[in-house]
């Protein structure tokens, strides 16, 4: 029978193990990296106001906050139900994201693994029964056999003990990897966000530059008749008929390569949104119905490297291969193994948990490379490399997220004065073409000039839809360069239809 005396050597390897688990990691300790020495993102003093241009989309007043935290659903902004919903949705199908989550899931797992692989003993049961032919000459005998039965019954301890650390920088790598799978799940979610906010504006700049070409399309159509009557008793020539009927052409082919490109704007949306361009049922946005955010939260240039995915996804790069360094350092070191087991063995079942057939062990074990064709060596050698291959990758996202930040708030500040401008001169081309129309039509203004004026309301017209659509993408391009509040958000990123309703539902049934 196993009695409590025989388990006494096993019981001193949780105490050597816990010992050891306290003791110093090789390999550098990661030290989070400073943020950037700089109060300010652009190269000059911003305006705190932009420029507004009454009466037109895009073009309400606008101020930038600073020090403002960003909302995690900062897309509400711009007031736009039907925005929401298309978001909401896309949070709940897209597989961009559903593949980001699951790689998060997939990195935690392995930390846990890592976590009973590097920290805990391995412990087995171990069971057999054998039949053996054992000859008397083995005992010296000079005739006869021995044929018998052996059963036997053991519980098998091994450790590596952790002495230089190599386990705990091995799990601290696992854990880096986890964390950036976390914030690649965070990117990807940003860039969801903002990609159908970007997307829902280009399609309605689409729809209304299609719009307005088809005004201008039929106002020429209306002159082209005008003129070929004209022609008829005399008053204008054949070439200024064909002039006008190329300039109906020319507007058709953009009339046509707009609606292509609407076509692709509404495709897009809809994968984006995790659907099939055939099923997706897309809402057609409109401009005027969107609600550009008056107040724009600036962030202080030393929170940008927390909030942007990307830098922390970087940072946690750095601080995994750190720890390989400390794992490759880690394996040039003696490697010390700890071995027990504790059974039964017996000649009969019945007696396997016999007071005679107890059996244990205890062993330790001690290995110290001396060589192997340098391999460790330069296994060292290749994770310090890395580790510096991710420094300056860290440096080139924290310099590339202050490009972008300085890029949104350029565009954000000439956007705006281009709006205005564009805005004017939409409504001085259209004011100059009516009254040359008119002259036309009366005989004191030639047909060139109809055509000139006619030519310059058209680019007027859709380089106004273009700056009015530019303000809201400006916009949208701003949150998403400060991290897009993902810091404030309560739920998880990706919520599929199951977990939503489930949620839904729990909620229903608590009220």
């Amino acid at each position: 029978m196993l009695g409590p005396k025989d388990f006494s050597g096993l019981r001193l390897l949780p105490l050597i193990f816990a010992g050891f688990l306290s003791a110093c990691a090789v390999g550098p300790d990661f030290k989070q990296p400073d943020a950037p020495n700089t109060s300010r993102y652009t190269e000059t003093t911003l305006s705190q106001k932009l420029a507004t241009a009454p009466g037109v989309p895009g073009g309400t007043d606008q101020e930038f906050i600073e020090g403002a935290d960003i909302e995690a659903q900062w897309w509400e902004l711009f007031k736009s139900p039907e925005l929401d919903v298309l978001i909401k949705k896309a949070l709940q199908q897209n597989p961009n994201l559903g593949a980001a989550d699951a790689a998060l899931r997939a990195s935690q797992e392995n930390v846990s693994a890592q976590i009973g692989g590097q920290y805990f003993p391995a412990i087995g049961l171990n069971g057999g029964v054998a039949r053996q032919l054992q000859p008397s000459a083995i005992y010296g005998l000079p005739y006869g056999s021995d044929t018998y039965n052996l059963y036997n019954a053991s519980v098998n301890v091994t450790y590596k003990l952790d002495v230089f650390g190599g386990a705990r920088r091995a799990v601290e790598g696992a854990r880096a990897q986890a964390e950036i799978a976390q914030f690649q799940l965070e990117g990807a979610y940003l860039s969801l966000t903002a990609n159908i906010v970007t997307g829902a504006v280009r399609e309605a700049a689409l729809r209304a530059q299609m719009q307005a070409t088809e005004e201008i399309l039929k106002a020429q159509t209306n002159l082209a008749e005008v003129t070929e009557r004209q022609l008829v008793i005399g008053t204008v020539s054949r070439v200024d008929v064909t002039s006008q009927r190329t300039l109906v052409s020319n507007s058709q082919v953009d009339l046509f390569t707009y609606e292509r490109n609407l076509s692709f704007a509404r495709n897009q949306l809809a994968v984006l949104v995790g659907e099939l361009p055939s099923n997706a049922n897309i809402t057609k946005f409109d401009l005027k119905s969107l609600h550009l955010p008056e107040k724009l939260p600036l962030s202080v240039p030393s929170s940008l490297v927390r909030q942007r995915p990307d830098v922390r996804a970087a940072e946690a790069q750095l601080k995994a291969t750190n720890a390989l360094v400390g794992v490759a350092t880690a394996n040039l070191l003696p490697q010390f193994n700890i071995t027990g087991a504790l059974g039964s063995a017996a000649l009969t079942s019945s007696a396997l948990f016999g007071p005679n057939a107890t059996l244990w062990s205890i062993a330790g074990g001690i290995f110290q490379p001396l060589f192997q064709g340098g391999q460790l060596l330069a296994q060292r050698r290749g994770a310090m490399a890395n580790y510096e291959q991710a420094v300056y990758q860290y440096q080139a996202t924290v310099l590339k997220a202050f490009q972008e930040v300085a890029d949104a708030l350029r565009a954000l500040e000439t956007g705006a004065q281009a709006l205005k401008s564009a805005s004017d001169a939409e409504r001085y081309a259209y004011e100059t073409l009516d009254l040359v129309q008119q002259q036309y039509k009366l005989g004191t203004a030639s047909y060139l000039a109809v055509l000139y004026y006619q030519n310059q309301y058209q680019i007027a017209k859709v380089k106004s839809v273009s700056a009015q659509a530019t303000r809201f993408s400006d916009t949208a391009a701003l949150f998403a360069a400060l991290g897009g509040g993902w810091w404030n958000r309560t739920g998880p990123a990706f919520q599929p239809k199951a977990i939503a309703n489930k949620d839904q539902n729990e909620t229903s049934g608590n009220n």
